[in-house]
């Protein structure tokens, strides 16, 4: 299938913490048609094998491209990291944008040479993440932190009982000097007021949400592909692989407006 510009973007996650990056996608594309879809019966990625995280890529791949998906979009850091590459070998006409963690930035901004990563175990051991590490921060030590509790933490919402969830791993970073921490998932994100608590003012901390919306309006620029908004909004359909409702009460909450969100056909769930 040969895509047209007038097709939407399909976009994925694991669950809600890609609305963090739809939102930048939005801002940077408001012409653009999007479709979301919230993979929330198979949350969270982070802790399964490759290979199910692959097929499940492959799985939402042909759905968008039942839909007409001039393009897709994966701001997950782990499907980015098990399925990216199968999915530009099977389809290598269609833009297909993967997400990455911050660490070249990381390491331009760090003063004490420690910065340090938090994200799903999938994320941290992949090959395509060291290969980044590697090849973006010669000479940074780069402390990686699992932080499996954070995503059930996003999509449940954050409540001060559950406030160890998140000092827990800062505090270990922060007490090995690490000065510029590194948000390696897009659940993290919706955390950032608690993280930017514990990490105090002298920290930075990255995420790449605006980053990830310019590199895919690139992609599109180069190939053709873009609409321009001409002064109006493209729209957002969203689907859930789970329980629909559950899924806007979260997208609700996390993006400040009520949507519709409806269930993803089943041969796709």
């Amino acid at each position: 299938m040969t895509p047209v510009a007038r097709g939407p973007i399909g976009v994925f996650d694991s669950g809600v913490g890609g609305i963090s990056v739809l939102n930048a996608i939005r801002r940077i594309l408001p012409g653009e048609d999007l479709i979301y879809v919230a993979d929330s019966a198979h949350l969270p990625y982070g802790e399964k094998p490759r290979a199910y995280i692959e097929a499940r890529a492959q799985r939402l791949a042909a759905f968008f491209l039942e839909q007409g998906a001039k393009a897709i979009a994966i701001p997950c850091n782990t499907a980015t990291a098990a399925a990216v590459d199968a999915l530009r070998r099977r389809y290598p006409e269609l833009p297909i944008v993967g997400i990455e963690p911050a660490v070249k930035p990381a390491a331009k901004l760090t003063r004490s040479g420690v910065i340090g990563v938090l994200a799903t175990t999938g994320t941290l051991a992949s090959e395509r993440f060291r290969g980044l590490v590697e090849r973006e921060a010669p000479g940074i030590e780069v402390l990686l932190k699992p932080c499996p509790g954070w995503v059930a933490l996003a999509e449940e919402g954050w409540t001060p009982e559950r406030d160890h969830i998140v000092a827990e791993p800062l505090s270990e970073l922060l007490g090995k000097g690490a000065d510029v921490l590194v948000l390696g998932c897009t659940h993290f994100p919706f955390l950032i007021e608690p993280i930017r608590r514990h990490a105090g003012d002298g920290v930075v901390v990255l995420e790449t949400g605006e980053p990830f919306a310019r590199q895919l309006h690139r992609q599109l620029v180069v190939r053709g592909l873009a609409r321009e908004s001409a002064g109006g909004m493209g729209t957002v359909r969203y689907l859930a692989s789970g329980a629909a409702g559950e899924a806007a009460r979260r997208i609700a909450r996390l993006s400040g407006q009520a949507v519709e969100v409806r269930q993803l056909p089943p041969a796709y769930c």
